[in-house]
């Protein structure tokens, strides 16, 4: 089925509930992308349970960077209360909608889960971007870097969210 934008929206057997984002360490894009999606949803009214992990091991057990907690909380998104933990072939398959944030990790999750048909890219959904397009990755840079990030991750959310309409 086509949404917006000629984009691929899933094809809905029966009420999906579980939503996951994925990035490299799980310290920065994922969980901003999880805490943003939280409260979107419950403005919203669904009864989603939305999680974050990373591909990655290296970040396992850490807390939320810094920058990211300090975006997070100057848009008013709950930034408490994270640990990083690397993403399992169960998660895939428990998820009703994996969104990554780079073209890489979506081809390393369909490797990880070769059957997997629940599989997107975060900016797929950003009417602002061409499909395809990878999230930056902000660790690297600046604070301004960040901004760019929750702005592309909140531009997308509302068609990730209608993936959930009842």
């Amino acid at each position: 089925m086509l949404g917006p934008g000629g984009r691929i929206l899933l094809a809905r057997v029966e009420a999906m509930t579980s939503l996951v984002f994925v990035c490299w360490g799980n310290i920065c894009r994922s969980p901003i992308g999880e805490r943003v999606a939280q409260s979107m949803a419950e403005d919203r009214g669904l009864d989603l349970q939305v999680s974050s992990y990373g591909l990655s091991s290296e970040n396992e057990g850490s807390s939320i960077d810094p920058r990211a907690m300090a975006v997070l909380e100057e848009r008013g998104y709950d930034a408490d209360d994270h640990t990083a933990r690397q993403i399992q072939p169960e998660d895939l398959e428990a998820a009703d909608l994996v969104v990554a944030v780079e073209p890489y990790q979506v081809d390393q999750l369909r490797r990880m889960a070769p059957d997997a048909d629940n599989i997107r890219l975060l900016n797929d959904y950003n009417p602002d971007l061409e499909p395809g397009t990878p999230l930056i990755d902000p660790w690297y840079g600046d604070d301004d870097g960040f901004q760019d990030t929750i702005n592309d991750i909140e531009a997308a959310m509302p068609a990730i969210l209608d993936e959930f309409r009842a």
